[in-house]
């Protein structure tokens, strides 16, 4: 669990110091450029992962995705496996759902791995954006975003919903203070009923707005 927060705090630490990196690796991107730049695009689910771990934190291994909705790809396609090697800032590690949940759910950003052709590699800028599932059991792309540095004015496209998805609940301690307190004081997230102090994401973008951005002609259906 404790390598679940660390990433989770790594990815949203990220969104507000890469505008100051100058490695290109994590300058902001929009999404159309993201997605001509990849290989596959696709809203995908986490079903399983075989990491190797070093501390609990994973270092090596693959996740196996379902693909709910493809968006960029080359064929007919159901699983996707993506391989991960290393602990770098945007790494593409996924949480292992346990046999009484569903996976997360994430709009996906792929290369093919090199080594192996069957396989996918996250892209150096990120590799995936939460989406979850509202209460009229539509996708939505969770916001803020995180994962991604995106240039796109996706603050402009959020709107208030609720979501019947266990994932837009999230723990205390997966937020940092001073990011908690921008998102409670903006409306981003309220807090939710609970023995222990957690909070719920507010606001989504639909995935309809989400396909424009992407560009009609980096994507095939």
């Amino acid at each position: 669990m404790r390598w679940i927060i660390t990433l989770i705090l790594l990815l949203h630490v990220l969104p507000a110091c890469a505008e100051e990196a100058d490695d290109p690796a994590v300058s902001p991107i929009s999404l159309s450029e993201l997605a001509a730049s990849a290989d596959l695009v696709v809203l995908a689910q986490v079903k399983d992962t075989d990491y190797f771990l070093r501390r609990d934190i994973p270092v090596s291994g693959s996740a196996w995705l379902k693909v709910l909705i493809p968006y960029k790809v080359d064929g007919p396609v159901d699983l996707i496996e993506v391989y991960e090697k290393g602990l770098s800032d945007q790494e593409c590690y996924f949480q292992n759902p346990s046999v009484f949940e569903e996976g997360r759910r994430f709009l996906m950003f792929l290369k093919k791995d090199p080594g192996d052709e069957g396989r996918y590699r996250g892209m150096p800028q990120g590799c995936a954006l939460d989406v979850l599932v509202d209460s009229d059991n539509r996708y939505v792309l969770r916001y803020p975003v995180t994962g991604i540095n995106l240039s796109d004015p996706l603050g402009e496209l959020a709107r208030d919903m609720k979501f019947s998805d266990s994932y837009a609940i999230v723990d205390d301690e997966e937020l940092l203070p001073a990011q908690r307190e921008a998102m409670l004081a903006d409306g981003q997230i309220v807090p939710y009923e609970s023995p222990r102090r957690r909070w719920v994401y507010t606001r989504g973008i639909s995935l309809t707005a989400v396909r424009k951005l992407l560009g009609l002609d980096t994507l095939s259906r």
